[in-house]
């Protein structure tokens, strides 16, 4: 694999950078209720040696009705820095499950313009599959200056979402799975319709990883996303049921060195929710 400080690094890669001082390392373990785990928890047991617990849901902003919005720049800045995250930090994330909710701590540091960010390929599983270092002792956490400059363009909303679905000017693909997709599944969030947005084309997010959950290489990345009939010659939003795992998406496509790329933060428990947002389904 080919390491990427600004996108994705391997676990030997962090385990030759596990002591440097500039190196700041997150736990953003989350988890569906379906799943019946507990990140906090299990993140006290054992982690990456130094690494700080990020709370998707908890660093979000609670204003909104929805789930794990985007949280407003000061409510980002006060977090980072109480956890001793700042300018001049490469940071690493990595999650629980392998690659399910570290791409989208990496988007949103992305959105809020800090991009020496790095998801941990194969996550927590594949660092402890390798018998590597683990700890259960808290860091020493020191306040550290942060400094963000919000990029609107890496975020679009229902408003912007609706249009790009009627005019046809965006490839929306969204990251669940082709049951959900289709409508033929029920969500796992009470009172949505099933089904997906008009004109979105389905890129299952696991159709992207490897069985031990690893990135799979660029050549294989562009083939499943043409395969799946997505069409990466215009701007691609991507959509998931709450923003978390279509993150996978465009982690995938800053791989592929698509620029263009933005996420849909209220996704289906936003459009799902609405009756006067059209739904197709099959």
């Amino acid at each position: 694999m080919h390491d990427d400080p600004r996108t994705l690094v391997s676990t030997g890669w962090l385990a030759r950078h596990l002591d440097d001082p500039d190196i700041r390392i997150l736990d953003a373990s989350w988890y569906l209720p379906d799943m019946k785990r507990d990140a906090r928890a299990e993140y006290d047991l054992g982690h990456v040696p130094g690494a700080r617990f990020f709370d998707i849901d908890e660093i979000s902003d609670h204003r909104s009705g929805l789930p794990h919005m985007a949280p407003q720049p000061e409510k980002f800045i006060s977090r980072m820095r109480a956890m001793g995250v700042g300018d001049g930090h490469q940071v690493v994330v990595y999650d629980g499950a392998g690659l399910f909710s570290a791409a989208r701590v990496w988007w949103l540091f992305r959105l809020m313009g800090k991009s020496d960010i790095a998801v941990l390929d194969g996550g927590f599983p594949k660092w402890t599959a390798e018998g590597r270092q683990v700890e259960d002792a808290p860091p020493i956490m020191r306040d550290r200056h942060i400094t963000i400059s919000r990029q609107n363009q890496l975020v679009k909303d229902v408003t912007q979402v609706a249009a790009a679905s009627k005019l046809e000017d965006h490839e929306i693909l969204d990251a669940r799975s082709p049951g959900r997709f289709r409508g033929e599944e029920p969500e796992p969030r009470e009172d949505l319709r099933s089904g997906h947005i008009p004109g979105s084309t389905c890129v299952h997010y696991r159709a992207l990883l490897n069985d031990d959950c690893t990135m799979k290489p660029v050549s294989e990345l562009r083939a499943v996303f043409e395969s799946a009939g997505a069409d990466l010659s215009r701007p691609v939003i991507t959509t998931c049921g709450s923003g978390v795992t279509a993150a996978i998406l465009n982690l995938g496509l800053e791989r592929l060195g698509h620029r263009q790329h933005a996420l849909y933060d209220g996704s289906w428990a936003e459009w799902g929710m609405y009756g006067d947002l059209k739904v197709a389904t099959g």
